[in-house]
């Protein structure tokens, strides 16, 4: 039985947002076509009607998965307009943004897997790290004659290594400590921009 053009894009769009999940999850080389395909609903012949390869898709699913962090960040600063910086950050370093890998930030979650990856899958991320320095430029104030986002750079690279060093250690206490270090520190960053975020 054909698959109406509709229903054929909609598929398509299914695998691109369980593929964005499910790589953060378990990375871009942890899981195979047929488990993605799988999580999907549909068979793994359905994929090469799709895309071009895995790594057409990996690159579909880590701009989606990008968007979607960015949103969700974005949002977050937009609910508190009076320290929007402080909220996002907040919400970056929290415990249950360590917890979530499958719907959290990708450069914490894939960031490593991306180096290894095709010029395309790289693109993808590039695109959604400029999104992340764009808003977080913005919330800073950065002073003009400043290098282009160098503030913003450098909280941006704060918080994600220490998602990552939560992520990698057994011991609670130190995985808790690594998010509040990077928290106080990437305040501290963009105190001259007359930010006064609180940890929670």
């Amino acid at each position: 039985m054909r698959v109406s053009r509709i229903q054929a894009e909609q598929n398509r769009q299914t695998v691109i947002d369980v593929a964005s999940r499910l790589f953060r999850e378990h990375g871009f080389d942890g899981i195979g076509l047929k488990d993605l395909m799988k999580g999907a609903g549909l068979t793994q012949g359905a994929f090469y009607k799709q895309f071009a390869s895995k790594e057409d898709l990996a690159a579909q699913a880590s701009r989606r998965a990008m968007e979607s962090a960015f949103n969700r960040f974005s949002a977050a600063g937009a609910a508190n307009p009076d320290d929007p910086l402080g909220a996002a950050i907040a919400l970056y370093l929290s415990t249950e943004h360590r917890e979530e890998r499958m719907d959290g930030c990708p450069a914490a979650a894939l960031g490593s897997d991306a180096a290894r990856q095709g010029a395309d899958v790289k693109a993808s991320f590039e695109a959604g790290i400029r999104e992340y320095l764009e808003m977080l430029g913005l919330w800073i104030d950065e002073a003009e004659g400043e290098e282009l986002g160098g503030k913003a750079m450098a909280i941006l690279s704060t918080m994600v290594g220490a998602m990552v060093l939560s992520r990698a250690v057994n011991d609670e206490q130190l995985s808790k400590q690594f998010l509040q270090a990077a928290a106080k520190s990437a305040l501290g960053l963009s105190a001259g921009a007359g930010q006064k975020g609180q940890l929670r």
